[in-house]
């Protein structure tokens, strides 16, 4: 297929740091490293340390951070605390974005300070249930990118990971269909080339990812790895889905 594929479960504020070791350790014990396919989890904070050079297979990314490199700042933290633990970091998660207020300026300086740092910025972007049902959903989507990515040099947007989890699809059980789910990477896709031409961008699904859904999401056109919230809790899920993306690179 020549596509490359990323498999992310996002924990959320879920496992301690004992609990998230030996999941890692069970994990990696249930697939092999395989070409096109990367694999990382986004623990919580405290239990980041305990993870690094646990299992080569595996990559650590950071919930979310902050966009100052240091200051009084208290119970935030920075991009160079977590760059010798993480390679990735999820920005914009649409509970940070709901929950605690981030607005698209806080986002969009989040992405500048991970670039910056080296760290791989995992970008989410999406719409709620009313703004699908008002037909918003795709300008909703184009302005969260234009804002996130503003001011950024061409080569720094290939730096970037987009994953789009459509708001009412997040924990409900509910999921968009791979149609859907295709229909707004492509349109995501499209947007970045007219940001950044010539740039390849990989575009991630999130929103009640499981076993079950996942061989269907993966194998559509413009979709190139999910971002799995309940689902990576369990060992044998996770696994089932990386299984899932395995399967798919032997065609």
């Amino acid at each position: 297929m020549g596509k490359k594929f990323l498999i992310a479960g996002n924990w959320k504020m879920y496992k301690n740091a004992a609990e998230s070791r030996a999941f890692i350790q069970e994990l990696g014990q249930t697939f092999k490293a395989q070409a096109g396919l990367e694999v990382v989890v986004f623990p919580p904070f405290t239990a980041l340390a305990g993870l690094r050079n646990q299992d080569a297979k595996i990559k650590i990314g950071a919930q979310n951070m902050f966009y100052e490199e240091k200051g009084a700042f208290t119970g935030e933290i920075s991009p160079v605390m977590l760059q010798e633990l993480v390679d990735y970091v999820l920005i914009g998660h649409s509970e940070r974005r709901e929950i605690f207020k981030e607005s698209d300026a806080d986002v969009s300086k989040k992405v500048r300070a991970a670039l910056q740092f080296k760290l791989s910025p995992v970008l989410c972007v999406g719409e709620t249930l009313q703004e699908r049902e008002a037909g918003k959903t795709m300008a909703k989507i184009k302005n969260q990118l234009e804002k996130a990515a503003q001011g950024l040099e061409n080569y720094e947007m290939s730096k970037i990971v987009v994953a789009y989890e459509p708001i009412w699809a997040i924990g409900t059980g509910r999921n968009a269909t791979p149609a859907q789910a295709q229909e707004v990477h492509h349109f995501i896709k499209g947007t970045w080339q007219q940001m950044a031409p010539g740039r390849n961008l990989q575009i991630l699904y999130g929103g009640s990812v499981k076993p079950e859904n996942s061989l269907e999401l993966l194998a559509q056109e413009d979709i190139s790895g999910v971002l799995v919230g309940g689902a990576s809790l369990k060992v044998e899920q996770f696994s089932a889905i990386i299984h899932n993306c395995a399967e798919l690179l032997k065609k």
